[in-house]
C-alpha cells in the first residue's frame, strides 16, 4: 500500500496492472511515460541478466565460471537487442538517471517514483544508482506473472534454512561472539580474537561482512596500507535509521490490513529528505506464528535518512536523548496511525520500542550507524571483496555489487566462489541449472 500526496493505492508488480494504477491516480501521461521507459529497459535487462551473480569469483577462474560459460548467451542477447538495445546496454555501469533522461521522461511522479525505488533498493537516488541494478530489478518487478513471495515462517525462516546448510556441511555458527580484533601474522590474516580473549583459527581465510569503517577498525594500524586507510576514511556515508517496533491487538487496525506500507510525506523533499519517507512491515499479516493469536508485530522505520549528527555524543540514560526519541519517532507513528486507520490507537500497543541511531549502531555494529557507503554510480565503484591484507575477503554493502538485499547476497556469492576450486564452482552452476 502506498501513501502519497496524490493519493493512496495498492501498488501491484506486473507490467499491466502498474499500469492501471498509473492511470487512475496519475494520468495517462505518467502510463504513457511508464510504458516508454519499460520499452526501453526491458529489453537491455537481457545484457543485465546474460551473466548471473552466482558465476561471478574474485579470481581468474571468473575466465572459466563466467566469460566461457555465458559469452555465448551474452553475445546472443547482444544480437536480440539490435543495434539501439546494444548502446543502451553500454549504459549498464553509469546512472540509472541517464537512462531516464535519455528517453526524455518529464512526469513528476514517474521522476518520483524512480528515485523512490532507487533509493529503497541503494540507498541513492536514480542519479546515483547503478544502472545494471535498477535493469536487473525492473526486468524482475515488470516482467509478464511477475508476483511477490513471501516466505513460509517469516524472513527468519530464510535464515533458519541457511544456519541448516552451514552445519549440514561442518560449519558451526557462534552467537554472542563479540569481534575484538582480526588476527594478521606475517602480513596474513589468520584469525580472530573475540572480546572473551578466544582465538578462533582461519583455515582458508578471514571474511568480513562488517561494513568498510568497521573493518578496518579491527584491523592493527600498521598492517593496512595508508592508501587503503585514506580511501575507507574519505568514502561518504549514507545517513542512518529510526526504528519503532509495536506490539498490539489485531482488533485495533483496518480488517484489509496489507503487509507492507510505503509513506512519503512530501514530494519536493526528495525521497532522501529527513522525516519525509517511512516504510511499515506488518509481518504477521501473512506470517502465521510470528504473533501471539489475535495480535500483529509491525516494525516502521525511516530508510537510511536520519542524520547521525543529530544523535551524536549523546548519553542514552538522559533526559535529552528520551526527548529527542520521542521528538524523532513522531514521523512514524503519525505514518503507522495512516497506515493502519481510525481503529489503531497508540495508547494501545502493548509492546513499544524506539530505535534510534545509536541503537543502530550499537546492535548492529554499524560505524555512526550508517546504511552503508553512499557511492555515486559514475563517479567512483564499489571496492572488490579481496582487500590489502592477504587471506581476508570483505563481502556486504560495503563491496561490490553495492547496497540492498540482491547485491548484498551476490557479493556473499562472490567470496564463497573464490575460496573454492573452479570445479567446484563449476558443479554448483551446474547443480543449480544456471
Amino acid at each position: 500500500m502506498v501513501h502519497v500526496p496524490e493519493g493512496q493505492f495498492l501498488s501491484r508488480i506486473g507490467p499491466t496492472d502498474f499500469l492501471k494504477d498509473l492511470e487512475t491516480y496519475v494520468g495517462v501521461d505518467a502510463t504513457r511515460e511508464w510504458q516508454k521507459l519499460l520499452d526501453a529497459v526491458l529489453p537491455i535487462s537481457a545484457a543485465a541478466m546474460a551473466l548471473p551473480p552466482l558465476s561471478i569469483r574474485g579470481d581468474l577462474g571468473v575466465l572459466s565460471t563466467a566469460a566461457a560459460r555465458y559469452a555465448p548467451s551474452l553475445l546472443q542477447s547482444f544480437l536480440k537487442m539490435g543495434p539501439q538495445g546494444a548502446l543502451g546496454a553500454t549504459k549498464l555501469l553509469r546512472p540509472f538517471s541517464e537512462i531516464v533522461d535519455s528517453l526524455e521522461l518529464k512526469n513528476p511522479f514517474v521522476r518520483n517514483w524512480i528515485d523512490l525505488l532507487c533509493f529503497l533498493l541503494a540507498g541513492v537516488k536514480s542519479d546515483s544508482a547503478l544502472s545494471a541494478e535498477m535493469v536487473y530489478m525492473f526486468a524482475e518487478w515488470y516482467k509478464p506473472g511477475c508476483l511477490l513471495e513471501y516466505p513460509l515462517g517469516g524472513s527468519g525462516a530464510i535464515i533458519d534454512a541457511l544456519v541448516r546448510g552451514i552445519e549440514k556441511f561442518g560449519g558451526r555458527l557462534a552467537l554472542n561472539s563479540h569481534v575484538e580484533k582480526i588476527l594478521v601474522e606475517n602480513g596474513r590474516a589468520v584469525g580472530v580474537k573475540l572480546r572473551s580473549g578466544q582465538i578462533v583459527r582461519a583455515k582458508k581465510a578471514v571474511v568480513s561482512n562488517a561494513s568498510m569503517w568497521d573493518t578496518l577498525d579491527l584491523l592493527p594500524p600498521d598492517v593496512v596500507p595508508k592508501s587503503y586507510q585514506d580511501k575507507v576514511k574519505v568514502t561518504p556515508q549514507c545517513d542512518s535509521f529510526m526504528h519503532l517496533h509495536l506490539g498490539f491487538d489485531a482488533e485495533n487496525a483496518r480488517e484489509d490490513l496489507g503487509i507492507h506500507h510505503i509513506v512519503v510525506n512530501d514530494w519536493n523533499k526528495g525521497v532522501d529528505g529527513e522525516q519525509n519517507v517511512v516504510l511499515i512491515s506488518v509481518p504477521s499479516v501473512l506470517g502465521k506464528g510470528l504473533a501471539p493469536p489475535g495480535k500483529h508485530i509491525l516494525h516502521a522505520y525511516t530508510p537510511g535518512t536520519e542524520p547521525f549528527s543529530l544523535w551524536e555524543g549523546l548519553d542514552r540514560k538522559s533526559a535529552e536523548y528520551r526527548r529527542l526519541k520521542e521528538e524523532r519517532s513522531e514521523v512514524m507513528w503519525k505514518a503507522v496511525e495512516l497506515a493502519l486507520g481510525p481503529k489503531f490507537s497508540r495508547e494501545k500497543c502493548d509492546v513499544k520500542l524506539v530505535g534510534t541511531p545509536l541503537t543502530h549502531k550499537r546492535f548492529l555494529r554499524r560505524n555512526r550507524g550508517t546504511y552503508g557507503p553512499a557511492i555515486k554510480a559514475g563517479e567512483a565503484t564499489f571496492p572488490g571483496q579481496a582487500t590489502p591484507i592477504p587471506q581476508l575477503f570483505c563481502c556486504g554493502d560495503s563491496t561490490f555489487p553495492g547496497i540492498g538485499v540482491p547485491a548484498v547476497a551476490a557479493s556473499g556469492a562472490i567470496v564463497a566462489n573464490t575460496l573454492v576450486s573452479v570445479s567446484q564452482h563449476s558443479e554448483l552452476l551446474d547443480a543449480v541449472g544456471i
